[in-house]
């Protein structure tokens, strides 16, 4: 069964402005599947070893065999199209020439911005969302005001605090969400042993699988959490080098995301170290060992899954949009006054604290005063995403937001 896609529409938008359109994501997030859905063109996979070995030796000639619009996927296998693929788009002017799917940032993004330039749609495909499992048409980046609240209500799924724990649990692969029957421990596991095979010696010599397979454990009972690679690296036996390397493997293959500290001038005291999500609460929860909902919903994790699928969700929410660059942040000053997510729209901040329990107070909210010296930035609305069923106020500018207005 397929789900339909949000991206769906900005594939459409940008192949009306660029000559080529190029999804990435992490491996089995649906590129290839959203791609032919999308579109009508010849296809082409690199993961063919006859194609990808005349891809890379006669690129020009290879691009010659074929019309357009042909869709190209796991071009990272073969850097040496793009180059080609420029000529071509520049001799003919034309939009929607070229689509192109891969799985690894690192190198391919290298290549897009040295050969491509201008020439090329880039979208980022999450995970299926919240959104897209219940069929919602709303695309709405996910922003707390008033107006994004009155539009959203029309569109709230119908889930239960049960439901959500289940949705967390089991992830958001698309062929796990749209097939029940799947069991979720072999797809994980398979998973994780084709990415360490496919794309992680694609993009680092790794010794000792084993290390790096500890290595995704150790970070991934970390989601949520500021980023502390001197400890996972002294967990796995590995020098801080080689965890610096191996986190932005995870980075470049769209696994984990790094949260950045709010930064202004105005203050000065607050940290510069990020926050680290893993993107899949059902990857966290396999390589934790979380094996069931009702276990994690009452474990030690629960707030860290609560808060990585929620700021995933909202992560998803600019990318469906073709944003690829979220304007999201998080504060945290020396005074230890945290805010778990800024979202930063057209001079304002919104203000964002994520806590699954259901009865939040204005206690939950206290820090968000520290934004008010603040002074070349407005303080917008905010609030606490929480597991309460109705959206309600805290003050004259915050809310209660239950999960289902994301």
């Amino acid at each position: 069964m397929y789900v339909k896609r949000h991206a769906e529409k900005i594939i459409n938008k940008l192949s009306k402005m660029f000559g080529a359109v190029l999804v990435t994501g992490s491996r089995q997030v649906g590129k290839t599947t959203l791609l032919r859905k999308s579109i009508s063109a010849e296809w082409i996979s690199l993961d063919d070893p006859i194609i990808l070995a005349s891809a890379r030796n006669e690129a020009s000639t290879f691009l010659k065999e074929h019309d357009t619009p042909l869709f190209i996927d796991e071009i990272q296998y073969a850097p040496q199209l793009f180059p080609q693929l420029k000529m071509i788009i520049d001799r003919s002017s034309g939009k929607g020439l070229f689509f192109l799917s891969g799985s690894q940032q690192f190198h391919m993004m290298k290549n897009v911005s040295e050969s491509l330039a201008g020439r090329v749609g880039i979208i980022t495909l999450p995970g299926i969302s919240i959104r897209e499992e219940y069929g919602m048409d709303f695309t709405e980046p996910f922003i707390p005001r008033t107006e994004y609240f009155e539009r959203k209500k029309k569109f709230l799924p119908d889930i239960s605090q049960k439901d959500i724990w289940k949705i967390i649990h089991r992830g958001r692969m698309p062929q796990l969400v749209a097939n029940n029957d799947f069991d979720w421990q072999m797809f994980y596991g398979a998973y994780v042993r084709t990415y360490i095979e496919r794309d992680v010696h694609d993009l680092t010599q790794v010794g000792d699988e084993g290390k790096f397979i500890r290595f995704m454990i150790s970070a991934a009972a970390r989601t949520g959490s500021l980023l502390n690679l001197a400890e996972i690296a002294r967990d796995v036996g590995v020098s801080q080098p080689t965890a610096e390397r191996w986190l932005s493997v995870l980075v470049a293959s769209n696994i984990v995301y790094l949260l950045q500290p709010y930064f202004n001038n105005v203050i000065k005291r607050t940290i510069k170290t990020p926050k680290m999500y893993f993107l899949d609460t059902g990857l966290v929860a396999y390589l934790t060992r979380w094996n069931t909902p009702e276990t994690l919903q009452n474990g030690a994790m629960a707030g860290a899954f609560f808060e990585s699928w929620v700021i995933s969700e909202i992560i998803s929410s600019f990318y469906n949009n073709g944003i690829l660059e979220p304007p999201l942040w998080f504060y945290r000053d020396k005074d230890m006054k945290e805010i778990d997510l800024l979202i930063e729209q057209d001079g304002t901040l919104y203000p964002i604290e994520i806590k699954k329990h259901s009865d939040p107070t204005i206690k939950d909210i206290a820090n968000f005063k520290v934004l008010e010296k603040i002074s070349d930035r407005n303080l917008g609305t905010g609030g606490v995403i929480c597991t309460y069923d109705t959206l309600t106020s805290i003050n004259k500018d915050n809310r209660i937001i239950p999960f289902g207005y994301l």
